[in-house]
């Protein structure tokens, strides 16, 4: 990857519905070299796929929690079973396995914070495995941004 294919990703991760011709003319290319590159990208994986970034406010989710979980233990059939019915949860919108004193952080949505408390004590708390969960509410996003495109 050179410093052209670094300029592609920045500027679709900025705004994925560019136009190819604006696109190569912001990174100093002919349309078609432009667009072969953008195919290469995507067929070797490093784009993986194009997204509408929605507002969860304007789609009511006006509550957005980190919830840190710890499993009683990290067998690969818990951490199994716990992903699987983690997966299941709509309201959690991502779910990481992490290193440290925790094995999980969740991104949650909900409404409010009785519609947490709803999910916590009807989704949540039913998740197998579980030792402890703490969660996090989030006051306000500073910034959230997609891999950045490495210099090198």
């Amino acid at each position: 990857m050179d410093r052209i294919d670094r300029s592609i990703l920045r500027a679709l991760q900025n705004n994925a519905r560019i136009s190819n011709v604006d696109l190569a003319t912001l990174v100093g290319l002919s349309p078609s070299a432009c667009l072969r590159r953008v195919s290469h990208l995507e067929k070797a994986g490093v784009i993986d796929g194009y997204h509408a970034h929605l507002n969860a406010a304007k789609m009511g989710q006006e509550v957005l929690v980190l919830v840190q979980i710890t499993l009683h233990g990290q067998s690969a059939e818990m951490m199994a079973e716990f992903e699987q019915a983690v997966a299941k949860i709509t309201q959690v919108l991502a779910c990481f396995l992490i290193a440290g004193e925790n094995d999980y952080i969740l991104r949650v949505a909900a409404q409010d914070v009785n519609d947490f408390g709803r999910v916590h004590s009807t989704y949540l708390s039913a998740l197998p495995h579980v030792l402890r969960m703490e969660s996090n509410f989030v006051l306000r996003e500073v910034m959230n941004r997609g891999v950045a495109p490495s210099e090198h």
